[in-house]
């Protein structure tokens, strides 16, 4: 009962998938809100252990032996290309170029992060005694005491800014920026496809096809959790002027008989984030097609997508498109201030939770002997940078896909950190420039970075855009850490 209804609503129709009533899964868009919302604390830590005990719970699902045996080959595999460690092999090829470079960028992050997340510890617990609950602030208590004090210190329930997040009019946003920014036109076709709930648009530039773009957003039981984008057919120009063929996939909430699919704030900054990946694709212009698209450095593909991240925070986007489902009236201009206001508020946690998460892969990777142990490594590493108790890593190695369900992001997890240094001084080109839709600025970014794909070395593109390279510091302001 004390469930949002738009919880309520998706927790029904997860359960209608499973022949069931009302159920929360440890998928992101049941777990997440149930965290923010419960009151009941011994549910929540019911629900926060489901999420961390993923792939470590015993019988064919667990994946810990399967952990050892893939740093244990990862480490033959670099021995025999003649490298100290699999971090330095999978590293040579990348921006960062060192596991020393990658360390070193993320400690000068962790001290203020974790220094952040102290304080809003001390905070969150004094909410927490305030309810007449028992310190210690457990990880299961982060969320809803965090979304507490959201409410109390800028007035924002996150209940109230949900009805205006609709699903298609968040696509919409995505193309009209795009079409602002860079000319595309975006044209819903029927064709046939691979799932009933996946959409296909024609993508045109001045009546040029430009690309074939696919939208799979809903949550099912057949797919895995998160959201990623790929390309069922690559840009070329070796055998002829070939398009691309770009899928987003993310993990939103079913609509209902009575209310579209709506979106969190966060949900729909993952729509832009994966579309930023699609626009790489989509505006790719090289030769071969091992080239084109997102087949850059690990550490350079985030910065497209966490770029088009910033679109969202512009007052005139969020005005013109976050409409109420059933009024269509915009957001207010004081509940768009607030939904801004908050996204930089308790950044310290998540900062760390990412960089916890990273740092073990870093380590983990950046030796040439195999831990007997990967779940003891880990707790190491984590005592040893003195991690807060109650701020969980965002990944607990059996459930880690980033890093053990292939190499892409092995030894790699750091990009996300490391392209955010460049994403946040690439907005700042255009906030310079004398606006977020600035027209050169933009022909200078789809010239020198979305169309060249994997054509030359990340920082001779990024320093061709920019004129220089970023350091650390617009990272740090971008977050909210700076002193």
């Amino acid at each position: 009962a004390p469930l949002p209804g738009s919880l309520q609503t998706a927790a029904k129709a997860a359960g209608k998938e499973k022949d069931l009533g009302p159920v929360i899964t440890t998928s992101a868009p049941l777990v997440g809100p149930f965290l923010r919302f419960s009151p009941n604390r011994a549910l929540r830590q019911k629900a926060r252990e489901a999420v961390e005990s993923r792939g470590q719970r015993g019988g064919k699902t667990d994946n810990r032996q399967i952990v050892s045996e893939i740093l244990d080959l990862r480490v033959e595999r670099a021995r025999l290309l003649g490298f100290d460690s699999f971090a330095d092999f999978k590293l040579e090829t990348e921006m960062a170029g060192t596991p020393g470079n990658v360390r070193d960028l993320m400690m000068q992050v962790w001290a203020p992060a974790k220094a952040a997340a102290e304080d809003e510890a001390a905070a969150l617990t004094r909410l927490l005694e305030a309810d007449g609950e028992a310190a210690p602030l457990q990880s299961w208590d982060w969320a809803y005491y965090a979304e507490k004090r959201r409410q109390a210190e800028i007035g924002l329930d996150a209940n109230e800014v949900k009805p205006y997040f609709q699903l298609d009019r968040m696509l919409e946003a995505a193309f009209d920026c795009a079409n602002r920014l860079f000319g595309l036109e975006f044209k819903e076709v029927e064709v046939p496809l691979y799932h009933p709930d996946a959409r296909a648009w024609d993508v045109t530039r001045n009546g040029e096809h430009m690309a074939l773009f696919v939208g799979d957003y809903f949550a099912r039981s057949s797919k895995r959790s998160g959201a990623w984008c790929t390309a069922f057919r690559s840009q070329e120009k070796a055998r002829g002027n070939i398009r691309p063929i770009v899928v987003n996939v993310c993990s939103f909430p079913l609509p209902t008989e009575d209310e579209p699919s709506l979106l969190a704030y966060g949900d729909a900054r993952t729509l832009f984030h994966e579309f930023g990946h699609a626009l790489h694709h989509m505006l790719s212009d090289v030769t071969y097609a091992s080239m084109s698209g997102t087949s850059v450095a690990r550490d350079f593909v985030e910065l497209p997508s966490q770029l088009m991240e910033h679109w969202l925070e512009v007052p005139e986007v969020l005005t013109a498109f976050a409409t109420h489902h059933e009024t269509e009236e915009p957001i207010p201009d004081d509940l768009r201030d607030k939904v801004l206001a908050a996204n930089r508020l308790h950044q310290g946690a998540p900062t760390v939770g990412f960089l916890a998460s990273a740092l073990v892969d870093l380590e983990l990777h950046a030796t040439d002997q195999v831990p007997a142990d990967p779940m003891q490594r880990q707790a190491e590493i984590l005592a040893d940078l003195g991690k807060p108790e109650a701020v969980s890593m965002f990944h607990q190695l059996p459930h880690f896909a980033h890093v053990f369900s292939g190499d892409g992001y092995s030894a790699g997890y750091y990009s996300y950190m490391w392209s955010e240094v460049m994403d946040a001084d690439a907005f700042a080109a255009f906030e310079e420039a004398g606006g977020p839709f600035d027209a050169e600025t933009a022909r200078k970014l789809e010239a020198n970075i979305l169309s060249r794909g994997g054509s030359d070395e990340a920082d001779a593109l990024y320093t061709a855009f920019r004129g220089q390279m970023p350091q650390v510091d617009a990272l740090l302001r971008g977050r909210g850490l700076a002193a």
